[in-house]
This record gives structure tokens, sequence and C-alpha cells, in this order.
């Protein structure tokens, strides 16, 4: 899955290009870099890449959303809807502006449930945040029409999805603006980094800005750039998006080996009829980052997770349920509203109800669902043999519980 198992020369060239030029900063020192641009250079791949018109990068995942829903004019107060099951991310970029993240039910799709979706509209909503977890996509048909008919802003959290793409446009180039991680376990990395996406200039400038302090970014002098706005530093290093540049003429290949992995791993385990498998909205445009798989019961899925962890096969199967960096379940932090800084009492009141409601739906799909991530390094013959033991413990669990294989 993540392209720091194809580490090599290519990075290792782009690096030393910014290493021997000495600039580090992406902006400003324009006489002693000898033309090297690296930043520059894969904001223009992915714009290249992706489709988009314009691309900002950032610092991480996190900056670029935080950089996206400044840029769209959301801010205090404004009710964002996000799914139960995302990385901690979604939602921390949210409270950094202000914004109160309203949690809702996922379904088989893993990703936002369009119903549950409707019902949470209320006034105060601003902006449908659906995320694209473990490398496929929410329903965005759906969502974008619910969008269109109560005015509400789609901003894609395609952290997670790098590549993959919907009815033929890749993820993070649908709504009014979409986000990148570049984290280290991404499919491509920059080691650290993110990447706004977005087709409108006007939301371009102002993330272009906000990432950097506020700077307007206009001439050649960094010292006399004019500071329309308040912003922030966000900014990836020369070092970072050298990396990134490396790792995105890659994708294509990265993209093939999953699919190709993921589809013989499926094959395996399909022969267990008590499993079924995620539903994609667009299986031509999965990205195969990983096989997300259920079973009849959560019981029954506990005692699977169990037993891969007595065999010593649990590694790289994820229990999201329990997880809790992934699932709503075990955000007491989010739950108790934890902060360092003072929280105004009526927004954290908003938080706290949001975040404390019944989520038995979700509950419904996660605690069955098991996430195998897939990797770049697989042979056939591991996947054969990873496959058959995964296949082994599953059939004895199901045994134990009577159930008929």
């Amino acid at each position: 899955m993540p392209g720091f198992e194809l580490w090599g020369d290519q990075e290792r060239k782009e690096l030393n290009d910014v290493l021997q030029n000495g600039i580090l900063m992406r902006y400003g020192f324009d006489g002693s870099r000898n033309g090297i641009w690296k930043a520059k250079e894969l904001e223009a791949a992915i714009c290249k890449t992706f489709g988009s018109k314009y691309a900002q990068l950032t610092s991480s995942g996190t900056s670029a959303l935080t950089t996206a829903l400044s840029a769209l004019g959301i801010g205090y107060g404004d009710e964002v809807i996000m799914p139960t099951f995302t990385f901690v991310a979604s939602f921390e970029s949210l409270l950094s502006v202000g914004a109160v993240p309203v949690l809702v039910d996922v379904d088989d799709t893993l990703t936002l449930n369009p119903e549950a979706v409707r019902k949470a509209i209320t006034p105060k909503t601003k902006a449908v945040m659906p995320v694209h977890m473990c490398g496929s996509m929410a329903d965005l048909d759906a969502l974008q029409t619910i969008c269109k008919e109560y005015k509400l802003i789609l901003l894609e959290d395609a952290c997670q999805s790098i590549g993959t793409s919907y009815n033929g446009k890749f993820l993070g180039t649908i709504g009014d603006a979409g986000t990148f991680s570049f984290d280290f376990v991404k499919i491509i990395t920059c080691g650290e980094g993110g990447a706004v996406m977005t087709n409108k200039e006007e939301v371009y400038i102002k993330c272009d800005g906000y990432s950097d302090h506020g700077h307007d970014h206009k001439g050649n002098d960094r010292g006399v750039e004019t500071h329309p706005f308040i912003g922030y530093n966000y900014r990836i290093s020369e070092l970072h998006a050298a990396v990134g540049l490396a790792q995105i003429k890659k994708l294509n290949s990265f993209l093939e080996t999953n699919r190709r992995n993921h589809a013989q791993l499926k094959t395996i385990l399909s022969v267990i009829p008590e499993i079924t498998f995620r539903r994609i909205p667009d299986p031509a445009g999965d990205s195969c980052t990983f096989l997300s798989w259920f079973l009849p019961t959560e019981e029954i899925t506990r005692s699977v997770v169990n037993e891969l962890k007595f065999q010593n096969i649990l590694a790289g199967n994820f229990y999201w349920y329990d997880n809790n960096w992934h699932y709503i379940r075990k955000w007491d932090h989010l739950k108790n509203g934890v902060t360092l800084s003072s929280l105004h009492p009526d927004y954290k009141k908003n938080i706290l109800h949001h975040t404390n409601k019944n989520f038995a739906d979700s509950d419904a799909v996660m605690s069955r669902c098991i996430s195998t991530a897939v990797s770049l390094l697989w042979t056939e013959e591991q996947i054969k043999e990873k496959g058959g033991k995964m296949v082994t413990a599953i059939q004895k669990i199901l045994k134990q519980y009577s159930v008929n294989i």
C-alpha cells in the first residue's frame, strides 16, 4: 500500500537536487536556487495527474484540511457533517477553525451514509465533508445531490484515497475542494505533507496565502509582499516536496500492483461464504490499498481477530472498532471536550452534543469489519500463504460458532 515500501534512486535524486542547491524553503531565495523549485513542480504534477486546476501544498493532511476550510469560509459555529469512521485529523481541523463537527453514521461503504447526512442537516449546516476511507470512495452522486439541494459546500477529505477515482474523476477534484495527505503511510508519501486541490481560483488564492502567513505572493520580493488576511505557517519544505515529486511519478505502477494483489487476496477469502466485502460505489476506481471485509457478528469478528493475533498473522489486519485513531467509540478526548486551550462553553456544549449521540448503525458496521492492508511488496506466493493462513483461522472460529462452512 504505502509508497515508502518502494523507496529508491528516484527519491534520492530529487532530494540531492535540493541538498546540492542548499535552498530548503519553498519560497524566496530566487537568485540562489539555480532553477530548483520542487514544490512548484509537485503542485504542477498534482494538477496534471489528477485533473485539478489548482493545487496548494501544505505541511500535512491536517493543515491541508484546515487551509481548505478557511479558504471556503467555514468557521465559528458552522456545522460540518462528517463520518464516525475517519482519522482524528478530520475533526481536529474543524475544531481549529471553530466549526462544529456533526458526526453521522457510516454504511457498508465505510463512508458517509447519505440518508444519515440528510437527517443531520440544520440551518447551521455549512458543509458536508465525506472522508474517502481506506482507498475507496463515498457515494458522491448522492452527496452532491444533497449539497446542491441544500446549497452546502462539499469538501472531500481524500487523504486516504490518493489515486482513487469516481465515475472517471479523481477523488479530491469533485467537490468545492479536496485534500490529500502525503504522510509516511500514504500511497504516495513526502514523509510529511499535504495538498489542497480546487477548480476555483478564489479558493486557491486564499489557500496560497493562508498557508504562508497571509502572504499574497505577488511580485518577486518576498520582503514587500502584503498580507490581505491573517494566515498561518503550513508550508511544505523543498525536501518533502522533492520526495513527493519522485513518488507521484510512480503512482500508476503503485495502483496497478495494489489492484493485482487485492484481487488475488479477495479471491482467496471469497471461498468463505460467511465473508462479505465492502460495497464500492465505483469498483473500477478503487485504489485497492485495503481489502475490507465483514463477518456475521461482532462476537465472531472479535474471535477471528484474537485468532489472527494468536497465530501471529494479525499484522496488516485492522479492527477499526477498537482503534482509538479512527473510530468514534474510542475518541474519549473529543467526546469529553479535552483541550489544552479553553473553549467557549456554548461551543464546547455543541461539540459534546454531536459527539455523544447514538451511533448504533455505525457500530453495527464497524464491529464486524476487518481491513487488510495490501502491500506493494507481496509476491503471488506470499499472498497465497497469507490468504491461506487467514482462511484457516477464520474457518476455525466459524466452526466453533457452529456456522455452516
